[in-house]
């Protein structure tokens, strides 16, 4: 998931935050980049994604605390063979006022450059389209040079193209509709979209299969949608050069393959530390705990507490060591929640989740 520009806390801008914002939209990128690689100011800002922040991240899908691109997913199809999402944050000049004829939103360079690896190809997601930024041009110039896939929203008009950007590559530029839009009629109507990745063999290719929705209410229900995108469901083989850099595999597959496209018997999911978008030469990502009812803990424990009672919970049970003196991110935090995990204690981090869940519903505290 990523931010739109419903998703900060307008109410928490303070006067010298609205006035960096003023700063930024009447300058460029030279000024976005002053502000946000202060800090200070970039916390200011940043005040506002507070309650967003705590929600995505209990769903490993937070924001990056330098304003930077978030990366902490990518997903094997194929053996070698990566797609990597990338996260971008279009909303942190919002205000409310924001026009597309008149672009004041920025990505910024911090964000936008995003990596080129060897056997992964990138799927971009960002609220608002690239028409809607001062910086459109160079964003464009990354996307069309680094991603595959670019998935954006905040227009509830769902369309398809895909962008030959040279030969033997492709970018497909993919619009989401809005499950629950302000307004329904013929243009914008309740739409959502599930996307399926696979591997063409034979090209060496990333292969996009979208199965569009769109609500009948004759029948008020979702069904099929076989106008937005042109088909039920389209399909798109994309020109994958980070693929080829790979070379040819070996493939040992226990599937019949259908139509050259090739699926792993059971894709590979790997979380890189959201602390550091990149996974360094030879290093191991983290393998989350399988543990039964990991999943929901992790969920509740970020999305339903707030950050003085999650200290609580781990000072409580004894995570944080003695001599600890790092800045408590979210992700050191995590850290600590997956430490108590794999020494067993994950029944007493769910007591201690109910009971202060209880207490707040009680309007109590010990």
């Amino acid at each position: 998931m990523v931010p739109g520009n419903h998703d900060l806390d307008r109410k928490k801008l303070s006067t010298g935050g609205a006035q960096l914002l003023d700063f930024i939209r009447a300058g460029g990128p030279a000024e976005y980049e002053k502000v946000f690689s202060n800090p200070h100011d970039r916390a200011t800002l940043l005040a506002r994604f507070e309650d967003y922040g705590r929600f995505s991240f209990g769903y490993r899908c937070g924001l990056d605390d330098e304003a930077k691109f978030a990366s902490n997913l990518r997903i094997e199809i194929a053996p070698d063979r990566w797609i990597r999402f990338i996260r971008l944050n279009s909303a942190l000049l919002c205000t409310g006022d924001e026009r597309e004829d008149n672009p004041e939103l920025m990505i910024g360079s911090r964000q936008f450059t995003i990596p080129k690896k060897a056997g992964e190809e990138n799927v971009v997601l960002v609220h608002h389209p690239l028409h809607w930024y001062k910086d459109s041009a160079d964003v464009r110039q990354y996307v069309r040079a680094r991603a595959r896939v670019f998935i954006s929203g905040h227009e509830h008009n769902p369309k398809v193209e895909i962008d030959s950007v040279v030969d033997g590559t492709d970018v497909m530029m993919l619009a989401a509709g809005a499950a629950v839009p302000f307004r329904s009629n013929d243009t914008y109507t309740y739409t959502y979209n599930i996307i399926e990745f696979d591997w063409d063999q034979a090209k060496d290719a990333l292969v996009v299969t979208l199965h569009p929705r769109v609500w009948n209410p004759v029948e008020t229900r979702f069904e099929a949608d076989d106008k937005r995108l042109g088909d039920r469901t389209p399909q798109f083989t994309l020109g994958s050069p980070n693929f080829r850099k790979c070379g040819k595999k070996a493939m040992t597959v226990n599937h019949a393959t259908v139509s050259n496209v090739v699926p792993l018997a059971e894709p590979v999911v790997e979380e890189v530390p959201a602390e550091t978008a990149e996974i360094r030469e030879g290093e191991m990502p983290p393998i989350s705990p399988s543990d039964e009812g990991y999943e929901l803990a992790l969920l509740r424990f970020f999305r339903d507490l707030v950050e003085s009672e999650r200290l609580r919970i781990l000072l409580e049970l004894d995570a944080i060591p003695s001599d600890f003196d790092e800045r408590m991110t979210q992700g050191v935090e995590r850290m600590l929640f997956d430490w108590l995990v794999g020494e067993g204690r994950l029944p007493e981090v769910i007591e201690k989740i109910d009971k202060l869940t209880l207490e707040r519903k009680e309007g109590t505290r010990d």
